[in-house]
């Protein structure tokens, strides 16, 4: 495989747009075959989360191609959480240390930024073809177009085609190759905020706004023109769920009296939520991602829940880990095939264990004053001793040196240490006299 010139992969979305740009700049010849027909003529897929946040394990991979300042333009940073609680009380909860954000941007615009940049270098992006098949021994591709079916051939092939991925059901058929999926109980729908009459925004505009009530959740996350875009991920079954809430009304009086902030800024409310779809949340898990000389990335190899923010961002870390082993390996695919394998499946692993758990701490616990005073005292150890504690979604988020693996197995180590810390007598009124340096010690043990 020395030899590797042409390379193909399935899906145009994030993912295979940005891995298509790095490999357009290795010099390799890339086609991506996509099935839908191109997003910037006929405009977003319904259903599908309007705006991502782009955290910096997102950020680095698109300022190493050069689109990191574009990318910065489209974006809105969202320096922590604003909570709002039943009566429309709010309180802030900072992400990290001073100027640390996420930032909210749009999908459909980062796609399109990707897109016209792969075909700048040189990218051929070929829409309406659907995968039919993969012969993986012979690096055959199948698809069908406008109903004919066709062959491609390439010296490498790259899944990038999402969480219900084509080229991982292909794989599926092959001998030892373990799948598993796991859906929530939750399912979301898209809502919306209007801009203001001016344009401006209706509510703090550098923030991601979470309106938590135990069993469920609404979010919003802000947008250039001033709106925000709503998500509520609910139980699809239950009181209160989605099959409860059937009418125009029933909508209406479970905004009124679980969102009553939220509520009087969105006019739109009935129509939107009778109109979009309801989506559900799915976990994918499977090995090995390589066969012979295809491969499954992003989604397609280890779709997470959205809760930590991390989906696109640990896809776009995919493309540069892929990147950084072809450099440290003289684009020896044999051998990089096998290590990217290797080598970052634990952290896709960690990251969708990660999601799981932040959506029970972001519904429920958010609002908990115990759960409140743990990050305060956390904060605190980390701006005493900045090296030596690191919260576990500051390394998630900030510090894309820390591998996912690595941030988790911290994260728990740490989570002992509070737990005992937790259990000082009085520790409300105690906190801010405890022993801090003692704390982070403990870490190193």
């Amino acid at each position: 495989m020395q030899n590797v010139e042409k390379i193909s992969l399935v899906g145009a979305g994030l993912v295979g747009s940005l891995m298509a740009i790095y490999l357009a700049k290795r010099g390799y010849k890339v086609d991506i075959y996509e099935r839908r027909e191109d997003m910037r003529k006929g405009g977003a897929e319904g259903g599908r989360s309007i705006n991502l946040a782009l955290s910096n394990r997102g950020l680095l991979p698109l300022e190493e191609v050069g689109l990191g300042e574009a990318a910065k333009k489209m974006v809105i940073p969202m320096r922590g959480r604003m909570m709002h609680d039943n009566k429309g009380y709010l309180t802030f909860q900072p992400y990290g240390r001073l100027g640390q954000a996420i930032n909210s941007i749009s999908r459909g615009g980062l796609n399109e930024l990707l897109m016209n940049e792969a075909e700048k270098l040189g990218v051929n992006i070929h829409f309406n073809h659907s995968c039919l098949g993969i012969n993986f021994d012979k690096n055959l591709l199948f698809f069908d177009v406008n109903g004919k079916r066709i062959e491609k051939n390439a010296d490498v092939i790259i899944g990038s085609d999402g969480a219900f991925s084509v080229v991982r059901r292909l794989m599926q058929r092959t001998d030892r190759f373990n799948y598993s999926q796991y859906y929530i109980e939750h399912g979301y729908k898209e809502l919306s905020i209007p801009p203001a009459a001016n344009n401006g925004f209706k509510i703090e505009k550098n923030a991601l706004h979470i309106w938590p009530r135990g069993n469920y959740m609404l979010i919003a996350l802000p947008n250039l023109d001033g709106s925000f875009t709503c998500t509520l991920f609910f139980p699809f079954n239950g009181q209160p769920s989605f099959d409860t809430l059937q009418t125009r009304s029933d909508v209406e009086e479970f905004f009124k009296k679980v969102f009553p902030d939220a509520y009087e800024l969105m006019p739109t409310l009935t129509d939107d939520f009778q109109t979009n779809p309801t989506s559900s949340l799915v976990t994918v898990k499977c090995h090995p991602w390589v066969k012979k000389r295809t491969l499954i990335i992003g989604d397609a190899s280890h779709a997470i829940v959205p809760f930590y923010g991390q989906g696109m961002n640990s896809g776009f870390e995919d493309c540069r880990i892929l990147n950084a082993l072809l450099d440290q390996h003289h684009d020896d695919w044999d051998v990089v095939l096998k290590k990217f394998n290797d080598s970052r499946k634990p952290d896709a692993d960690a990251i969708s264990d990660l999601a799981l758990q932040n959506f029970i701490e972001m519904r429920d616990l958010v609002a908990d004053k115990e759960f409140l005073l743990r990050k305060k005292i956390e904060a605190k150890l980390h701006d005493l001793y900045p090296e030596q504690w690191i919260p576990l979604y500051s390394m998630v988020t900030f510090n894309e040196n820390i591998r996912y693996s690595e941030a988790m197995e911290i994260g728990k180590r740490q989570k002992e240490i509070m737990d005992e810390v937790m259990k000082t007598p009085n520790i409300e009124k105690k906190w801010e006299k405890l022993d801090f340096k003692s704390i982070a010690e403990k870490l190193k043990v």
